[in-house]
């Protein structure tokens, strides 16, 4: 997986193209991910009687492809692809395309 929770991460296309926003979640089996305060959507919770919250129309963030995702290099600063390698101890790890340095 390129994208991990923590990442900070760029929408490139749909309805809120552009923002910026760090992953709270991944779903490996849809791929998809939920980023924080993007992909906003109303939801309408029934008030339980275990629960200390009244019910209502409550907003949540809603997954997005990670195809539509790109992340951003904690190093330079630049939204980039992630490519693999091999480390001197021989793990794999994430490095930026654009300064070749390890994420």
């Amino acid at each position: 997986m390129k994208l991990k929770k923590g990442d900070t991460v760029k929408v490139l296309s749909g309805k809120y193209r552009g923002k910026t926003g760090d992953i709270l979640k991944i779903f490996l089996a849809k791929n998809t991910a939920i980023v924080e305060k993007v992909n906003i959507v109303k939801k309408h919770k029934k008030k339980s009687a275990n629960e200390k919250e009244p019910g209502g129309i409550i907003e949540v963030e809603a997954p997005v492809h990670i195809s539509n995702l790109m992340l951003q290099c904690k190093n330079c600063l630049k939204f980039t692809r992630v490519g693999f390698r091999n480390d001197e101890k021989g793990k794999k790890v994430r490095y930026c395309k654009k300064c070749d340095k390890t994420i």
